[in-house]
């Protein structure tokens, strides 16, 4: 499962979107929320698509893909040497997927920012400073382990000794481990040392209905946010925490009158697990039947057989062929039986690269 950890700075809405996402979560029998502790919560993650071939099915029950947060306390600077929470803090972030960073996007006299005022690009840095200087602890001691090794010349610590090498330099100088250049190989070595700052990060420009947005005074800072999120080759959602909180008490069908009133016109969080998903390359395709239709989520780029896997893992080893069909032709023939007549539904074989959308039937040795 999917495991994202919401970052940022005290006081910037970490805890109100947490909120606001375990409450809009998609009613499934196997993803409730649960609370494994007061700040992880298994989301299920909204997509209309799984209703529409529920009532083309006839399905008992509707399992979508999850998703889980983590809400990590707020982070503080300092932190990398034991400010704040410190290491509990970035343990747990070592546990994760990707990071939702979170930066405060409004002024607001009455809510208080730890630094005074509200400048995103100053908060985003402070952030991924902490960030770069534990990876660079990290990498550091990783580096003293593998002297004697090194010394040795083992093979396999030269190899990495090499990696660590090039990701020490570029956190030296005070960039993302990210921005290192590794090839697959490279990064697979280290892997295992769940850098920080090799994990996707997508950034959560949190704003306020009916409050001063950055991005409405026209004063710099959030073309500057903006290009400091693009030149770190990352991308950004923008939200409302706190309205997106308070519409999971409004009726669905009432929630679009209550937006336009706010002037909220973005469903934030369906925006931001699109822009999870993004940010990690993923993709969903779908199973349907009598007793359930249900979301898998895979790497965009996956075959055939590695989609199956996500299902069992017999299905990769031994998978024959796979029959599929876009969910949005599958509805609109009506039946299996129409959408085969026409001919919609292709057989493919274990080099078919799976589509987001694809209904698929696996059949396996």
């Amino acid at each position: 499962m999917l495991k994202i950890g919401i970052v940022g700075l005290p006081n910037v809405g970490k805890s109100t979107l947490f909120n606001a996402l375990t409450k809009a979560s998609v009613p499934a029998e196997n993803y409730p929320f649960c609370t494994i502790d007061p700040s992880v919560g298994v989301v299920g993650v909204p997509d209309e698509r799984l209703e529409r071939l529920a009532e083309f099915s006839k399905s008992e029950k509707i399992l979508p893909a999850a998703i889980e947060f983590v809400d990590i306390a707020g982070l503080v600077k300092g932190a990398s040497e034991g400010e704040g929470l410190g290491n509990q803090f970035l343990s747990h972030i070592r546990e994760v997927d990707a990071i939702l960073q979170m930066v405060r996007f409004f002024d607001d006299p009455d809510i208080t920012h730890v630094h005074g005022d509200v400048e995103p690009v100053r908060d985003i840095e402070v952030i991924n400073l902490e960030l770069v200087l534990a990876d660079q602890d990290a990498v550091s001691k990783r580096k003293e382990r593998l002297v004697r090794d090194v010394k040795a010349g083992v093979k396999d610590a030269v190899a990495e000794e090499v990696v660590l090498t090039k990701v020490a330099q570029v956190l030296a100088a005070g960039k993302l481990a990210r921005s290192a250049g590794l090839t697959p190989e490279e990064a697979l070595r280290i892997k295992s040392m769940n850098l920080l700052t090799m994990k996707p990060i997508l950034y959560c420009f949190n704003g306020k209905s009916g409050g001063h947005n950055i991005d409405e005074a026209n004063d710099g800072r959030a073309a500057a946010a903006f290009h400091l999120v693009e030149s770190l080759g990352a991308s950004y959602v923008q939200v409302d925490a706190a309205t997106e909180h308070e519409l999971n008490d409004v009726a669905d069908e009432d929630k679009q009158m209550f937006r336009e009133e706010l002037g909220v016109q973005v469903e934030g969080l369906t925006e931001l697990i699109r822009g999870a998903y993004t940010t990690l390359g993923l993709i969903t395709y779908f199973t349907t039947g009598p007793k359930e239709t249900r979301a898998w989520t895979i790497p965009a780029g996956a075959t055939a057989p590695e989609a199956g896997a996500a299902i069992h893992n017999d299905f990769k080893d031994k998978f024959i062929r796979a029959e599929t069909v876009q969910w949005n032709v599958l509805v609109q023939d009506g039946t299996w039986g129409a959408a085969r007549e026409k001919g919609d539904i292709r057989t493919e074989g274990k080099t078919y690269v799976v589509q987001d959308g694809d209904v698929m039937v696996f059949l396996h040795s």
